[in-house]
């Protein structure tokens, strides 16, 4: 059975200082960092998600409601798009993004990013990054199903929000699913409810 390890929205935009920070999202990155270094042989596969958008609607207002919408934030090819510099993406085989042009909480939404962009904001010199869709991208669930993928574990930003969705959406493909707590950082103060809601939906709770 092979198993990935899911890293969501760890960007710099959900950290601290970013345009819509989650309290200990750097602290957060960090925490995968080190998770990863002590524990990167317990998984055949590792892949990131980030938000990408390039117009996606009601989602951004000037006056979000902080449920529906919320301020601009993670615009393709921006500085806060990129991952956190706290996150070492040494083990990460593959990119999804999503949210181009519509809101995307779950990191089923996404599609493969081309392999010559680097989502730290180093591009080589001269290279544009993509901010089209490109409808025949590869998504996750097509990516995780033909490395045989059967396990995965869901960490990252936000728990009650991307983490959340993720998770779920992995229950519904079919996979056996694990978020760990402690590798995640929540937008509410009490994520028991979102716990509640995860274990009553087959989801195991973990613990790094």
């Amino acid at each position: 059975m092979s198993r990935a390890l899911i890293i969501v929205d760890v960007q710099n935009d959900f950290c601290e200082g970013g345009s819509l920070a989650v309290e200990g999202g750097a602290a957060t990155a960090a925490a995968i960092s080190e998770y990863l270094d002590a524990n990167h042989q317990h998984f055949d596969h590792v892949v990131a998600t980030q938000d990408w958008h390039v117009d996606p609607g009601s989602h951004f207002s000037e006056t979000p409601d902080f449920v529906d919408s919320w301020p601009p934030h993670c615009r393709a090819g921006s500085k806060g798009a990129e991952l956190h510099p706290d996150l070492d993406a040494e083990y990460v085989q593959a990119y999804f993004r999503k949210g181009q042009y519509t809101a995307a909480y779950s990191g089923f939404e996404g599609v493969l990013a081309p392999e010559d962009e680097v989502p730290m904001g180093e591009l080589a010199p001269g290279a544009v990054p993509s901010v089209e869709l490109d409808e025949d991208a590869l998504g996750l669930d097509d990516w995780l199903q033909s490395h045989g993928v059967e396990e995965v574990v869901v960490v990252g930003i936000a728990t009650d929000y991307c983490v959340r969705a993720t998770a779920l959406d992995a229950v519904q493909a079919g996979y056996s699913v694990t978020v760990i707590g402690e590798l995640t950082a929540g937008i509410a103060e009490d994520l028991d409810e979102t716990y509640a809601e995860l274990e009553e939906n087959g989801v195991e709770l973990g613990q790094r």
